[in-house]
């Protein structure tokens, strides 16, 4: 086995998404993206298969051809833990603007500070920022 990878499927903007990712985490970058052709199945130039990395972290994308039935839920979520309160701070205010808010940036039981949110492209899941090392919850 290479690598276990998260996956996201977006409805026409995964590279909008990818660069909002980017512009918000260091040691982040694009390892490949593939669009569609003209008469390849998907909409020209929209992403067929992107491969890109987050601090790191490997994550994989597309644009669904497939308009589904079904909606997204925040079954999976991408956690990151942080080393300062500021970090949490800055990854919410940018990750959060413009999403829903599941559970306030807060102190919890489990957490100096920590929150739980959805961000504005419906994030295909959640995102869940702590900054309390010494409980990391990944829900999937």
């Amino acid at each position: 086995m290479e690598q276990i990878a998260t996956f996201m499927m977006f409805d026409g903007n995964a590279e909008e998404a990818i660069n909002f990712y980017l512009s918000i985490f260091p040691n982040s970058g694009i390892e490949s993206i593939s669009r569609y052709g003209e008469n390849a199945g998907g909409q020209s130039g929209k992403v067929l298969h992107a491969v890109f990395t987050l601090n790191g972290t490997r994550f994989m994308c597309i644009d669904s051809v497939v308009k589904h039935e079904f909606g997204f839920t925040p079954a999976m979520s991408v956690h990151v833990s942080c080393e300062t309160e500021q970090e949490v701070d800055t990854f919410f205010a940018k990750l959060s603007e413009g999403g829903q808010i599941l559970m306030a940036l807060d102190a919890y039981p489990f957490s100096k500070k920590y929150a739980w949110f959805n961000d504005k492209f419906g994030s295909r899941g959640s995102w869940l920022v702590n900054s309390d090392k010494r409980e990391v919850r990944v829900l999937v």
